[in-house]
């Protein structure tokens, strides 16, 4: 495969992607334009919509201003005024690196993968800001900045992993070397660190990693059975949003796309600040305040009320963190003397972990409209210290309590 080649594969994975991400909202909204509407609406009206979602999905704001007949039909002040949408449905960035980690793995297999890399990036670069301006309308205006650097940053990220996952692949088959020197001069650099350093860093990543790994899977199981548990609910806000079988299909997309955000806002509210939708309400643990709510089915899986048992939910980052301690206590012990190190390593894993969680926190939130829905999701400098602290305090407990390494 010669360069010119290398560099059409690699333009052509990164408009894969770019395609992928669009379509999934494109489709269902063009099969609503054909069978509900009868064709008679202009489908760039679709395309549009279907590229803000896109943006949405990576982080770029959007600048949205009802029409008069909309913002008179809602009732309250200022509803005719331009707002900012900044929450970012996950889901279309989740999709984004898994794809960009497929289309690393796949330009590192060429003889020119550092070629294909930055033409990659470039390409995918020149389609974000190609489809932002393309979206671009007096009711609906991207940030044409942010539309053209967050999905090609997240893209880019994906196709970095997938570059160092074959690269490794590469340079364990015989006869092979993996490409560029990257990797081997951060390895170079990690080797000429002290032993100590070496071991409390890689276990304080290694245990916050791991400890908001068990808080995030339980939060998935805890909100899949939130779903089921509310099925009645939900079912009726599907039925009193009149949407028909194409606008249910399209609302349950959308649902699926904000999927990666509600699981972390039930790890939120495991960690115990819980998360908000719309200001001045509150969804936690020990209780529930809610105002008015968007018709969204999903919502119907919140918790009401006060709950006699929500603190139990405030066990599982506790017993997170010190399984974690348990766990990686042999290693420290193995590598490293003294209580001192034990305890270092458990401030680290908690503050790993905060510093996981609170972005993610970050990320999940935003505006999602007019009024007080310019407040949805969990506080992130909340969510990150309370994290922090439910794992350093019992992780420090595991790694002093735990059974003893076994010398060889």
């Amino acid at each position: 495969m010669n360069r010119p080649i290398t560099a059409l594969f690699a333009a052509l994975e990164a408009l894969l992607v770019v395609g992928i991400g669009i379509g999934i909202s494109l489709v269902p909204l063009t099969f609503l334009w054909a069978f509900q509407y009868g064709l008679q609406i202009d489908w760039t009206v679709f395309w549009r919509a279907s590229v803000d979602i896109w943006l949405l999905g990576h982080g770029a704001d959007v600048r949205l201003t009802l029409d008069p007949v909309t913002a008179v039909a809602l009732g309250f002040p200022g509803a005719g005024n331009p707002f900012i949408v900044s929450i970012a449905a996950l889901g279309f960035a989740l999709l984004t690196v898994l794809l960009g980690v497929r289309a690393g793995r796949r330009i590192t297999e060429t003889p020119y993968a550092r070629l294909g890399t930055l033409v990659a990036i470039a390409a995918f670069g020149g389609l974000s800001f190609g489809v932002t301006m393309s979206a671009l309308h007096e009711f609906a205006r991207p940030s044409i900045w942010q539309g053209t650097v967050f999905p090609t940053l997240i893209f880019t990220i994906g196709l970095l992993i997938g570059s160092g996952l074959a690269s490794r692949r590469l340079a364990r088959m015989p006869g092979r070397t993996a490409t560029g020197g990257g990797a081997a001069r951060s390895a170079r650099w990690w080797g000429s660190l002290p032993e100590h350093v070496r071991t409390v860093a890689a276990q304080s990543l290694r245990g916050g990693t791991a400890a908001v790994a068990v808080v995030i899977l339980v939060s998935g199981i805890l909100l899949a059975v939130m779903v089921v548990g509310n099925y009645a609910q939900i079912v009726s806000l599907y039925e009193g949003i009149h949407s028909g079988v194409l606008g249910g299909i399209a609302v349950t997309l959308a649902e699926l796309a904000f999927l990666p955000n509600l699981v972390i806002w039930t790890g939120a509210w495991l960690i115990g600040p819980g998360f908000a939708i719309g200001a001045g309400s509150s969804v936690g643990p020990l209780g529930t305040s809610l105002g008015p709510l968007p018709a969204v089915p999903i919502l119907g899986a919140l918790p009401t009320g006060a709950h006699a048992f929500g603190f139990v939910g405030l066990l599982v980052p506790i017993v997170a963190g010190f399984l974690v301690g348990v766990l990686i206590r042999p290693a420290v012990v193995r590598a490293l003397d003294g209580r001192g190190a034990l305890v270092l390593t458990g401030v680290g894993i908690g503050v790993v972990g905060g510093i996981i969680f609170g972005l993610l926190a970050w990320i999940s939130g935003g505006s999602a409209g007019p009024g007080r829905l310019a407040a949805v999701g969990p506080d992130a400098l909340a969510v990150g210290l309370f994290a922090a602290l439910e794992f350093a305090v019992p992780a420090i407990i595991g790694l002093l309590a735990g059974r003893p390494a076994r010398s060889k």
